[in-house]
């Protein structure tokens, strides 16, 4: 994988107590590095685009993302966090925003790392039901990847750069990408 531009390198990345969970971490440190790359993809004068009246404007998928990330961490899985009316830059901007977002997934990174697999695994509540703190963790990386390639959308309709996140774009590839457009690409080994 190529990415120009890279928020937490591996090298970043807490080890696990346990090894059979590096990648949650590994993966939340991936996922935040894709969502941060593709903010950066926006200047200012973007943050009031929606492309429908009923859509989301940039700057509240970006508030979304702090405080919805503050919540499903906190409530449900008991990071510790910021109080909610500290989550939000003063102001939002694109730099403050990333940086934001930044700080934030860094402050949850050691937690997460010394987790054990019995608090991984515990069913805690979520919002009227009960799973599971992994199910949890994952269905925020989820949650997390819809808004990203929402706003995946948007940087096409501004027409902008599109940056890679699972592989190459129309926009970014690199020498030995080899993305499957072909039933024979499909059927290699």
């Amino acid at each position: 994988m190529y990415y120009a531009w890279t928020a937490i390198p591996d090298s970043a990345i807490p080890h696990a107590v346990n090894p059979v969970f590096q990648h949650l971490l590994d993966t939340y440190v991936s996922e935040t590095n894709k969502v941060a790359s593709t903010w950066k993809e926006f200047h200012d004068a973007d943050l009031d685009y929606k492309p429908h009246p009923r859509s989301t404007n940039v700057a509240d998928i970006f508030r979304h993302q702090l405080l919805s990330e503050r919540r499903f961490f906190g409530e449900f899985l008991h990071t510790p966090e910021p109080a909610p009316d500290k989550v939000l830059p003063p102001s939002i901007t694109v730099e403050s925003a990333v940086n934001r977002f930044l700080e934030l997934v860094h402050g949850r990174l050691d937690f997460f790392a010394q987790q054990p697999e019995s608090w991984w695994m515990e069913v805690v509540p979520f919002f009227d039901v009960e799973r599971q703190r992994i199910w949890i963790f994952w269905r925020r990386v989820l949650h997390t990847a819809h808004h990203r390639t929402q706003l995946t959308v948007y940087l096409k309709m501004l027409d902008r750069k599109v940056p890679s996140t699972y592989g190459p774009t129309a926009d970014v590839s690199w020498t030995g990408a080899d993305p499957t457009y072909s039933v024979e690409a499909a059927g290699r080994r």
